[in-house]
């Protein structure tokens, strides 16, 4: 990528507005910024910490930005992806062709707490399992991306990529005047088409589309409610559904509505009591056998959380090769099982240097970031290893590329990631952008917005 004066040449247009704002009126554009954020009710909220759960995620006004030439790259390898994980979730309820070709070991698959044996034999239509794919990259060298995990199942934070974004054209105009930016606005006008190209082939004329949340005390409840709105949707909560005659309906002030397709936001284990856990509030009694009698269509599939273990996760680039017979645009971050004996070694002789996590775990929770931690608690991380080492892998520590922050008055550097959203139906639709994450702490490699990290917009230029 050609550098002018240390600045990579994305980053050309935003240098030359930060030096035309100044940073006193860039950080007083920022406050506004987080006004309207908490004006609006964009938090999320983190429990078991005590005091008042909702917090405001940070915004930082400076984008992050990428060519042309690089979001190509980055546009096949995320549908590249997407595509694998969809044939590998088709292939192990089904024939299981790739454990027995000795390229996943079973266990990993059938033992694992997301395979679901109810959706053995059954495919949802056009074989889709996860519709909305959540990809975390990395860039780990000049044109060099990496995924960090996948996410199949609900992934979040699509409403932070549409107001980073609102908030920045309206602060802003003038920088998106000559049309640099391209538009990440359609999103849910793309979204509601995938939704609506899965519809069960049972409905008659227009599908209805309802957003199932479990309501509003859920921590992602303003994107439930963001999104249903933008897509001009019902936002539903369980008691608003029945199931009868193996239909799903919708109550209104009219009488019943037959519906046919249910973005949930609800997890596996608590959308049917009657199939699931019968202690759920949060299900509706029915609604899998609704589901398998091919009545109605449940975006993401039941059991699709099994692509997104970060045991599995390993293995994606022998299912891009396997399924797609490609080879991998985005490679994984090289990572340590450490359910294998000799990789189990490597990692406990190197924990100091290492970054390990657990196989189910999420949101920045439960990790040992090794060169960060203190003696006593890589000892103790040690111990949780070697009590059951098939819950964890290891990876190293990587020299993350940075992207200029604002932080008091000051642009300095700070890790960042990203999150794209692809969305599969009969099509794979990416809309250019995504969710950037940033770790506003100095020096952290941890971006999670419960661990204190930030979002802020992301560009991706035209030619």
């Amino acid at each position: 990528m050609e550098e002018e004066d240390g600045v990579r040449a994305p980053y050309r247009r935003i240098a030359d507005w930060i030096e035309e704002s100044g940073t006193e009126l860039l950080g007083r554009r920022n406050d506004e910024a987080e006004a309207i954020f908490r004006k609006i009710g964009i938090t999320f909220a983190v429990y078991g910490e005590g005091g008042d759960p909702e917090r405001l995620i940070p915004f930082d006004l400076i984008p992050r930005a990428f060519s042309a030439s690089e979001w190509a790259i980055l546009d096949r390898g995320i549908r590249q992806r997407a595509r694998a994980l969809n044939a590998f979730l088709y292939d192990i309820y089904h024939r299981g062709e790739i454990i027995k070709a000795g390229i996943i070991p079973a266990r990993l698959v059938y033992c694992n707490s997301a395979f679901l044996p109810q959706m053995v034999g059954f495919a949802p239509p056009g074989r889709v399992y996860s519709h909305i794919v959540g990809i975390d990259i990395v860039r780990t060298g000049p044109g060099s991306f990496q995924v960090l995990e996948d996410n199949c199942r609900t992934p979040s934070g699509v409403s932070y990529m549409l107001e980073n974004r609102e908030i920045m054209a309206r602060m802003f105009p003038q920088v998106f005047s000559g049309g640099p930016v391209q538009p990440v606005d359609h999103y849910p006008d793309e979204l509601l088409r995938t939704l609506k190209e899965v519809a069960p082939a049972s409905g008659t004329g227009e599908p209805t589309v309802v957003l199932l949340t479990p309501g509003s005390l859920n921590s992602a409840y303003y994107e439930h409610s963001f999104l249903a709105d933008l897509m001009g949707i019902e936002l539903v909560e369980p008691q608003d559904l029945f199931v009868e005659d193996t239909k799903v309906w919708m109550r209104t002030t009219r009488g019943p509505k037959r519906v046919d397709v249910i973005y949930r936001r609800i997890d596996d284990d608590y959308i049917d009591p009657l199939t699931f856990r019968p202690d759920s509030m949060l299900g509706i009694a029915g609604l899998f056998d609704a589901y398998r009698a091919g009545n109605v269509n449940i975006c993401s599939a039941p059991g699709a959380g099994v692509a997104d273990d970060k045991a599995i996760y390993i293995y994606v680039p022998e299912m891009i090769r396997f399924y797609l017979g490609e080879e991998p645009v985005l490679e994984n971050i090289p990572t340590y099982q450490c359910s294998r004996a000799d990789e189990l070694a490597h990692v406990l002789d190197n924990l100091g240097e290492l970054v390990v996590k657990e196989v189910h775990g999420s949101g920045g929770y439960g990790m040992l970031i090794g060169p960060k931690s203190t003696k006593e608690e890589i000892k103790e991380y040690r111990k949780r290893i070697v009590a059951d080492p098939s819950e964890f892998i290891a990876q190293p520590t990587l020299d993350l590329s940075t992207a200029p922050t604002l932080q008091n008055s000051q642009v300095d550097g700070r890790h960042v990631d990203f999150r794209p959203f692809c969305l599969v139906g009969k099509n794979i639709r990416l809309v250019p952008g995504g969710l950037t994450r940033v770790a506003l702490k100095p020096g952290s490699l941890v971006v999670n917005s419960s661990q204190g990290g930030g979002v802020k917009d992301t560009w991706v230029l035209r030619e």
